[in-house]
């Protein structure tokens, strides 16, 4: 390959640079602002893909950018109102900012979603512990209010 092809983008299918790997494997090693230039590499060459979108919550996520996220994780809903991991992550999100009913309701859509045991085991664990507890910590609260 000549060095114009390299500089004006002409390059083959073998030497294409996948962006959303790229990404993947720049958020595992804790590049989180390089991970986000990436997944928005990505999301250039696949307008709207869910996926990725969700990836750029997460990575705002781990940054800290919890509105950002927020703002993603509900874009992504609006268009694929199913979207399981946009559920999930949306529903913790909400959880630390103290809305329980919100993000009950996006834990119970992402566990109605059904989601592949083999892909997301240990988030329908993690979602159905929380729920659970969420629940506990309802009907405790009810009790005690009866009580008094």
């Amino acid at each position: 390959m000549t060095i114009w092809n390299k500089i004006f983008g002409g390059t083959s299918g073998a030497e294409r640079v996948d962006y959303y790997e790229e990404g993947l494997a720049l958020s595992q090693e804790g590049k989180f602002h390089e991970a986000l230039t990436s997944f928005r590499l990505a999301l250039k060459e696949s307008p709207g893909d869910p996926i990725v979108l969700q990836q750029i919550a997460i990575t705002y996520t781990r940054m800290g950018m919890d509105g950002d996220a927020t703002k993603t994780y509900r874009h992504v809903l609006y268009r694929y109102p199913q979207a399981p991991g946009a559920h999930y992550g949306l529903a913790f999100i909400l959880l630390r900012q103290g809305d329980r009913d919100e993000a009950i309701e996006h834990l119970e859509a992402f566990l109605a979603g059904e989601p592949s045991e083999e892909d997301a085991g240990e988030h329908i664990a993690h979602a159905r512990a929380t729920l659970e507890e969420l629940r506990g910590d309802g009907e405790d609260r009810e009790d005690a209010q009866e009580d008094a």
